[in-house]
């Protein structure tokens, strides 16, 4: 079926249910539809090209319109379409197993697929659980992880979500969760109670040795006997791309391991050369416990997610009998599985890793000459994922009001960027901030195409204020 502009907008209208959207917006609007993808560039239904400034949602790592990705989905599914892994194995899914497992750091060795990433993380707290029970401390249940932080939107990756109103109308979730602070070093001021004002080097080490250390508070304050794990992102998403910073991951793996508490990257974003290695830990030198892993395994291609354990969390589970009792039925699905191993196939030929390393610094430079407008406050992220906060006054850095985050950030700013050419995230969790996260083949035209549209639409916004 085939529908003309306005027979398609009215189906949108009746029948679409859209993700995390208010469709009142869309009353007297014609909803945006997306209709094709080249490059780093995507295209509507009505013909106009916008620069893909978030990866679709940070996905797609090698670009739109990618061939053999498409053909490695085609060939597969002639070959074997769909299988489970229910006491079952199938070759794309063994091979990309082995493939990860040489890619990842440390004896992180073992590879549970999923459909996507809260799946991943839903599948991390389950085996900590397990792990703990069938290890003599049964107590180990509770998840400590950090404010406004986001780990998706299954009754216990909302749990352990730290941003309230996402969590408050599904309530009651999973017990047992806890919350810390996050790594917000323009924020470090206030959340650190006037303790710490990060202004130079050593103040910012300082800063993330507290952060640091208040998971350990976290952990004995529950008591160390009941908690089973921690969920970082090496740079935290929600709030605007908080780094870690500098002796911040190696301070927490120290606690974790004090306290027989396992260690989770949520990598979900992070993995598969977000920040220009492989994994996300691989860029802040630590080894976790268990990485959750989705969207840039296969550039969007197919959907797929992996959590990657260390050998010692499968050890239990070898034993006569033992099962972990946990599945998907599209976990590692045979065409997912080809998908993401010609991705990967694409990271190797055409070295995306060492393309978002070396061009890296000068994304961050380009985006910081926004600096000089009165309404940047600041510009902080790694790789190819940076956040730009927005504040009302740069001296005090005072932020939005509500009123205002409604009016300039979804009333303006959001619609405003789109308009200019520009898809990207508008985004109000924790303080106002623009988050960018392009697709890894961008280089210098792209950066300086979105500094220009950025630029635009902020000296605009700030009039407004």
């Amino acid at each position: 079926m085939s529908l003309d502009y306005d027979a398609m907008q009215q189906a949108a209208k009746d029948h679409l249910w859209m993700h995390f959207t208010r469709h009142s917006s869309y009353t007297d609007a014609d909803v945006p539809v997306i209709v094709k993808g080249e490059g780093a560039y995507i295209w509507d239904a009505k013909g106009r090209r916008y620069l893909d400034g978030l990866a679709g949602l940070f996905v797609n790592q090698v670009g739109h319109g990618r061939a053999e990705l498409a053909e490695a989905a085609a060939t597969q599914a002639k070959e074997l379409a769909f299988h489970p892994l229910w006491s079952y194995a199938h070759p794309t899914a063994i091979e990309l197993a082995q493939r990860l497992a040489d890619a990842a750091p440390g004896n992180l060795n073992r590879v549970f697929f999923t459909s996507g990433g809260g799946e991943a993380v839903e599948s991390a707290w389950k085996l900590a659980k397990n792990f703990f029970k069938l290890t003599g401390k049964p107590m180990k249940h509770k998840v400590i992880s950090r404010h406004i932080a986001y780990h998706g939107t299954t009754q216990g990756a909302l749990s352990i979500t730290g941003i309230p109103f996402l969590k408050q109308q599904f309530e009651p979730l999973v017990p047992s969760t806890f919350r810390v602070p996050n790594t917000n070093s323009y924020r470090a001021d206030a959340i650190t109670g006037g303790l710490i004002d990060v202004s130079d080097a050593a103040s910012l080490e300082a800063f993330g040795r507290w952060a640091a250390d208040q998971i350990e508070v976290a952990i004995l304050n529950e008591g160390p006997d009941t908690v089973a794990a921690v969920f970082l992102e090496p740079v935290q998403n929600a709030g605007g791309c908080f780094p870690p910073p500098p002796g911040y991951w190696q301070r927490v793996r120290e606690i974790c391991d004090a306290y027989d508490v396992l260690l989770v990257s949520d990598e979900v974003i992070c993995a598969y050369g977000r920040l220009g290695t492989m994994f996300g830990g691989q860029k802040f030198g630590y080894e976790p416990d268990i990485v959750t892993s989705a969207k840039g395994l296969t550039s969007g291609y197919a959907p797929l997610g992996a959590m990657l354990t260390s050998d010692r969390l499968m050890e239990p589970f070898l034993a006569d009998g033992a099962m972990f009792a946990h599945g998907y039925t599209f976990g590692g699905h045979p065409v997912s599985a080809a998908v993401a191993l010609a991705n990967l196939d694409i990271f190797e030929r055409e070295r995306l890793l060492e393309h978002v390393s070396d061009n890296e610094a000068a994304f961050l430079a380009t985006l910081s000459r926004l600096k000089d407008l009165p309404i940047v406050g600041d510009v902080r992220g790694s790789g190819y994922f940076y956040g730009i906060e927005l504040v009302k006054d740069k001296a005090t850095k005072e932020s939005f009001s509500d009123e205002e985050c409604e009016r300039i950030l979804y009333g303006y700013v959001s619609k405003a960027l789109y308009d200019e050419g520009l898809y990207c995230r508008a985004d109000d969790r924790g303080d106002p901030v623009i988050q960018l996260s392009p697709p890894l083949i961008v280089g210098q035209a792209e950066f300086d195409e979105m500094e220009q549209i950025l630029r635009v639409v902020l000296e605009k916004a700030y009039t407004l204020l």
